[in-house]
């Protein structure tokens, strides 16, 4: 399994605007800034896909079956972005990676940045 070092720059204004669809601006641009200054840390797919309450995309999706294709080709993909709002874990970008690489075996160990909302 082939992973980037850090996400991609992208990744970030894409966890933004989704974390305002559960935050006031202010809130996702901080929480998107300190996922930016987080630490990249390994969690298993199957914990944190359990920890978030999502269901599991099913392989036909096609952004899964992309991600699985880049895995299979050699491609790295980027870590994933996580926000814990106790008791929940919100994942900010990288829901269509996390479901490919649980199809890949839900015991595969997925790099990822945390930020906490309470920080």
């Amino acid at each position: 399994m082939v992973w980037l070092d850090d996400p991609e720059e992208h990744d970030y204004p894409a966890a933004q605007d989704y974390l305002e669809l559960h935050f006031d601006p202010a809130t996702a641009r901080k929480l998107a800034s300190n996922l930016k200054k987080a630490k990249t840390q390994t969690k298993k797919a199957k914990d944190i896909l359990r920890a978030s309450g999502l269901a599991l995309l099913p392989p036909s999706n096609g952004h899964v079956a992309h991600n699985v294709d880049k895995v299979k080709a050699g491609k790295a993909l980027s870590p994933i972005l996580l926000v814990r709002d106790y008791p929940r874990l919100i994942v900010a970008d990288g829901y269509h990676r996390l479901c490919a690489v649980y199809y890949l075996s839900e015991d595969l160990t997925v790099p990822c940045r945390i930020a906490n909302l309470s920080e």
